[in-house]
């Protein structure tokens, strides 16, 4: 078989031959079109095309998203050689890591589940825990992280200025000469600004089409916005995630810190960001240290109020839902799941 041909086969199973090969690869066939940068919001999102909200200073645009495709994949980009941004943030996944923390160079494990990355280019902070202000400044962090990919960026910039094809894209993209950090950080911030999910059932049902939107779902949506399960506090509808930080009862004493890490205030004591639930059915397994194996275990865990902890935010009780209310809930959130994002062409390497 082909090499090239059979990348995207390679790519799904993340190994770092298929890694190896889709590097090469790119560097032999075109990449395919990014059109999604003048694709329009989602329903439930403020309306305008992707490219508006992008920052001034790192404008979107095909070429830059393109270039930041390629890096995402690159697994040259990493110490080893075998370990890129895309080993851990599968598209199948919703762009997460099926793994409960994922493994870097060396088999290094990490201690926090990769996050799916859906429509961030809405967001305004990144990380679990919000140390990054910027998707700018959140990417590049993996690439230097030693638990990741361990790679010195001014290594990672010698490294693409020796690739004349880099340097060619580079220079198309950002109209300089040579390679630079900050267009490095601008590249990858780009291409992970189009990785936008709005064609499920859910955004069907916003825009008034219901015949993929069945009863339960409904059912499940009305309780899910309800005071009886309360999860739209914190998930309102739409985005579904109001972009804060939550003690959603899985921190246990002597457990990662979260939030307060960054912020040294007490009262961040295990809270963390709250996560979209869009594609949530294709993200397992959940929470910041990947200790829920599936959505039914989510369900449980809110219905009895977390695990205990005497740090747990006061608003999470435990729930009076019966086994057709978690049903529901469940066949609401598998709606949130967008098949076309999940395989669209234009997103593989």
């Amino acid at each position: 078989m082909d090499a090239c041909a059979s990348s995207s086969a390679f790519s799904r199973a993340g190994s770092a031959l298929a890694l190896a090969t889709i590097t090469a690869c790119g560097a032999q066939h075109p990449q395919a079109a990014l059109p999604l940068t003048d694709e329009r919001a989602p329903a439930g999102y403020p309306d305008g095309p992707i490219t508006a909200i992008a920052p001034v200073d790192s404008p979107l645009t095909e070429a830059r998203a393109r270039l930041g495709r390629r890096l995402f994949f690159d697994a040259r980009l990493s110490r080893t050689g075998q370990v890129a941004c895309g080993s851990c943030h599968r598209q199948e996944n919703a762009f997460s890591d099926p793994r409960s923390v994922s493994a870097g160079v060396d088999g290094r494990m990490g201690t926090r589940n990769a996050p799916a990355l859906v429509n961030l280019a809405w967001d305004a902070t990144f990380f679990w825990d919000g140390r990054a202000a910027s998707l700018e400044q959140q990417v590049t962090k993996p690439i230097e992280n030693p638990l990741e990919m361990d790679l010195a960026l001014d290594d990672a910039l010698t490294l693409v200025d020796a690739d004349a094809a880099y340097v060619r894209d580079f220079a198309t993209a950002f109209g300089i000469r040579r390679p630079s950090v900050e267009a490095l950080r601008q590249a990858l911030a780009s291409f992970v600004r189009t990785l936008v999910s709005g064609s499920s059932p859910y955004d069907r049902h916003l825009r008034g089409d219901d015949s993929a939107f069945g009863a339960p779902a409904q059912r499940g949506e009305a309780l899910f916005l309800s005071d009886k399960a309360a999860c739209s506090h914190c998930h309102p509808g739409g985005p579904l995630t109001n972009g804060g930080y939550f003690n959603n009862g899985t921190y246990v004493a002597g457990g990662d810190p979260g939030r307060q890490a960054i912020t040294g205030l007490s009262g961040d004591l295990g809270k963390f960001k709250v996560p979209t639930l869009r594609n949530v059915a294709a993200s397992a397994p959940y929470m910041h240290d990947g200790s829920l194996a599936t959505l039914q275990d989510v369900i449980e865990q809110y219905a009895r109020g977390g695990r205990g902890d005497p740090t747990t935010d006061p608003q999470l009780i435990p729930l009076s839902l019966s086994e057709g209310d978690k049903a529901d809930l469940l066949a609401f959130l598998v709606a949130l799941t967008d098949d076309h994002f999940l395989t669209d062409p234009r997103y593989e390497p």
